[in-house]
């Protein structure tokens, strides 16, 4: 069971979700991003997330009309989701 933090942009106010790992997100829609995809191989126990990020999930899910392989999307940093070397400070041959 996930504890799931949402920051609801339009009431600037936090909620709190609890959800087992095969259950939809908060404001997912038709359950296309499970507890499971969201957390990759974080071990936290605690998840956060924005509406407006759920929201923008299902619009780009509704566009592009297929599963979309969530990958290393919401991954901190630490934990693998990024490159080593942020690419916006990248030394090009210097």
């Amino acid at each position: 069971m996930a504890r799931i933090i949402v920051f609801n942009n339009d009431t600037n106010r936090m909620e709190n979700y609890y959800r087992g790992e095969a259950e939809p997100m908060p404001y997912n829609t038709n359950g296309t991003l499970r507890v499971r995809e969201f957390r990759g191989s974080s071990r936290s126990n605690i998840l956060w997330t924005t509406k407006r990020t759920m929201q923008s999930w299902n619009s780009q899910r509704y566009i592009y009309g297929a599963p979309i392989p969530v990958g290393f999307a919401f991954k901190r940093p630490y934990e693998g989701g990024h490159g080593n070397l942020s690419q916006h400070y990248r030394r090009s041959g210097i």
